[in-house]
């Protein structure tokens, strides 16, 4: 597929996401390249009054700046109290419609607003999907600053090749909340992502990872030729 190939894609996603959304409703908006088109039409569903009353739960600071300059009404997380629909992308999807998400470094704030929400729509292109997490993207983990080299090693005994996520200048990447983001390699995929996520949650020192485990209820995966829609089989 080529880049231009895959922006049509995650531009009919984002299209397919924006039918879900209905006049009233509090909305998580996500982070990254393929939200942004969901940003635009739903910014210009609210200037021609196709949408009204909309309000907007940004999950990081670019979203907020590109929210605010489509005038889409935006609230914080603890005023929004439930959201109705919350959007976003995935670094990975897999068949179980299991996610890594956080390569845009906003993974902390997402799942804030993911476990908010009450129904969660993925929206990707087609390179988004992977037989087994962590064959395509490395693990976000974010860290608090205090001691974040003392998680080295035991990352590398979960059998991960750690990595700190530096700016194109070389300097540390610093998330929205003012943490750092080490990126967890597994070579061949992560074996047990559960076992992973379950870990990662009991590690002091580490604030969030980018697993999104059973919690997307659709994923819509964009195609130059078609849409595929995926929703998750009830358990």
């Amino acid at each position: 597929m080529t880049a231009t190939q895959a922006e049509i894609g995650k531009r009919e996603a984002a299209r397919a996401a924006l039918l879900e959304v209905r006049s009233g409703m509090t909305l998580g908006l996500g982070t990254g390249s393929t939200v942004r088109y969901f940003l635009e039409g739903l910014g210009a569903a609210l200037a021609s009054g196709e949408l009204e009353d909309i309000r907007g739960v940004p999950t990081s600071q670019d979203t907020e700046l590109r929210a605010g300059a489509l005038e889409i009404p935006l609230l914080e997380l603890h005023q929004a109290g439930r959201i109705d629909l919350a959007v976003d992308g995935a670094d990975e999807v897999d068949p179980a419609l299991d996610l890594i998400k956080g390569l845009g470094g906003a993974l902390l704030r997402e799942k804030m607003v993911v476990q908010a929400a009450d129904r969660f729509v993925v929206i990707v292109d087609p390179a988004k999907r992977v037989a087994r997490l962590g064959t395509r993207s490395p693990l976000p983990v974010e860290v608090a600053p205090f001691g974040w080299e003392a998680h080295l090693p035991w990352f590398r005994e979960l059998a991960a090749v750690p990595t700190l996520r530096r700016t194109l200048e070389g300097a540390p990447f610093v998330s929205d909340n003012g943490n750092l983001i080490v990126d967890l390699g597994f070579p061949g995929g992560i074996p047990d992502a559960r076992a992973l996520d379950d870990a990662l949650a009991r590690r002091a020192g580490v604030m969030e990872s980018g697993l999104f485990l059973g919690v997307a209820d659709r994923v819509v995966i964009g195609d130059p030729d078609h849409l595929e829609i995926l929703d998750r089989r009830p358990t």
